[in-house]
């Protein structure tokens, strides 16, 4: 361990040292800085581990990113989804997933947070939440000092020794108890340029799970634990076969256990929603659990039909999981993971906890307590939480449901349609949710340029996915002419004027370093506003602005 591990990272020093990686293999260039504590990660061997996953993997991945391209452009065009009729088979089939490992059995609470804070690393861990995952994505700002800051983090956390001294002197070390590790690698859309490869930049995802599975994966098993992951983003089962061959090559290289790589497979893509048993198929013998982002599963709605007037959504606020289209995948999700003997697991509780305000704040945990009720009556296996403080609020409306760990044995009698995915939900869209949307929009890209991936702001844990909704409906509204509940027309003016209101708000008491990462926000978001084609993720425009 370097010397400044237990005092957290000051990685201002980080420092280039070659750029060639001399491994035997003079194609691997490493452009980010390095210091001695990220060298221990950033090893020649390790980085030729990686470099293989990117040789064996990166022309399927980009066939992926071409199809998904393509599917796309039919979506465009009209060509709606619906279920595929070549799997009928699969879905017919008398088939089921590999049994759980012992420790991911009972996952009433997961808690997550960014991998490159280290201080919320360890009070995650130590929350009395089951599982804890911790995050290179949504609430990641990839920016290459906080990337392989979270990295030597996971590293000590799955060895058990992570610690850390804040600046006032207060010492955080894990306890007796904590919650299960699993990590959540990029999504495969994104690059990561400060790694070359061949010359080309290595896949976002082969970077961060092939550095956490060479460093990680014997340690976890030896403490009688495993190398977990959660998978984000996918829009299909070619992509989870996709992750399935990356585990078992990966396993093989490092003489792993076959079956040793656990996974959970976000359902955040409505594509997805239409292939959830060919995923669970595809990966039966390394997943555990489908876990519904609801968040992102909205921003996808939008995304996937911005080329369509008629899929238009209302505020934010009002597209609530009671809401036809999100109450029927929620109960599609539970029923195909339980007929398969798989985890279903509920979304995001973002509340923060109010000590100020008390009257406000159990308004507040009453809601959530009211949406984990419903979910755990679904059929729900558990759910997520932002912050510790809703630990125990969800984990007590799991506890009064649950007959044991789970309820995989409950299989709910439903029947869900393709036009009940694609059901619009109907309501208003006011001023109030598109100044929200501006706002929230502005405060988060303005935050994640300053390299914080998880931001609170008005009482909610903001990370990507609420950022890409509050911009994406904004683009939404606007190019297809959509109109107020007062019946003033959304446009590119009424945004302009909107944002320098709220920009005036958040320009006060700024220093000059601080106005230079909102004036930056502004130049993304009008950008991303202002395009005739949606723009696919917000992160890949934005990436210009991070180290």
């Amino acid at each position: 361990m370097g010397s400044v591990s237990h005092m957290g990272f000051n990685l201002s020093n980080l420092r280039q040292e070659d750029t060639i990686m001399r491994a035997g293999d003079a194609r691997i260039q490493l452009l980010g800085g390095v210091n001695a504590e990220v060298a221990e990660i950033l090893t020649p061997e390790a980085l030729a581990f990686v470099a293989d996953l990117a040789r064996e993997f990166e022309p399927r991945r980009r066939s992926l990113m071409q199809a998904r391209a393509e599917r796309q452009a039919q979506l465009d065009a009209g060509n709606l989804p619906d279920f595929l009729p070549d799997t009928t088979s699969i879905r017919s089939g008398k088939w089921r997933v590999a049994p759980s490992p012992k420790d991911l059995q009972n996952r009433r609470v997961e808690i997550t947070g960014p991998s490159s804070n280290r201080r919320m690393v360890i009070n995650a861990l130590n929350s009395g939440a089951q599982v804890y995952m911790t995050d290179f994505e949504d609430a990641h700002s990839p920016g290459w000092s906080k990337t392989v800051e979270g990295q030597v983090n996971v590293r000590d956390a799955a060895a058990g020794t992570i610690s850390y001294q804040s600046p006032e002197g207060r010492q955080y070390r894990l306890e007796g108890k904590t919650a299960t590790l699993v990590v959540r690698p990029r999504g495969l859309h994104l690059l990561e340029r400060h790694l070359l490869v061949d010359g080309q930049p290595i896949a976002a995802s082969f970077f961060d799970f092939g550095l956490t599975f060479f460093h990680n994966a014997r340690t976890l098993l030896e403490r009688g634990s495993g190398p977990y992951f959660y998978l984000p983003k996918l829009q299909g089962h070619e992509e989870a076969r996709l992750w399935k061959e990356v585990f078992s090559f990966a396993e093989k290289r490092l003489g792993i256990p076959q079956g040793s790589v656990r996974a959970t497979v976000l359902i955040e893509h409505i594509l997805a929603a239409f292939e959830m048993e060919e995923i669970l198929y595809e990966l039966r013998d390394n997943i555990t659990a489908l876990n519904l982002g609801r968040w992102d599963y909205i921003f996808s709605f939008i995304k996937t039909f911005s080329a369509h007037p008629e899929f238009v959504l209302p505020d934010r606020s009002q597209v609530s999981m009671t809401t036809h289209f999100l109450r029927s995948v929620a109960e599609l999700l539970v029923q195909t993971c339980h007929r398969r003997g798989a985890h279903a697991l509920g979304g995001m509780s973002t509340y923060i906890p109010r000590r100020d305000d008390p009257a406000s704040n159990e308004k507040a945990l009453a809601q959530v307590r009211a949406d984990k009720e419903r979910e755990a009556a679904q059929g729900f296996d558990g759910a997520w939480v932002a912050h510790p403080g809703l630990v125990p609020v969800v984990q007590e409306v799991f506890d009064r449901v649950l007959p044991g760990d789970n309820q995989l044995s409950r299989i709910p009698e439903v029947r869900v349609t393709g036009k009940d995915l694609l059901n619009v939900p109907k309501g208003d869209i006011t001023e109030a949710g598109l100044r929200n949307n501006v706002s929230v929009a502005l405060q988060y890209i303005d935050a994640w340029i300053q390299r914080e991936g998880a931001v609170a702001i008005f009482g909610l844990m903001e990370d990507t996915a609420t950022a890409e909704i509050a911009r994406s409906q904004i683009w939404q509204w606007a190019h297809h002419n959509a109109h107020l509940a007062d019946g003033q027309r959304v446009s590119k003016e009424m945004y302009l004027g909107l944002r320098m209101e709220e920009v005036a708000k958040l320009i006060k008491g700024r220093t000059s370093a601080t106005i230079g990462a909102l004036d930056k926000a502004v130049e993304l978001l009008d950008d991303l506003v202002d395009n005739k084609t949606f723009t696919e993720f917000l992160t890949i425009p934005g990436y210009r602005y991070l180290d």
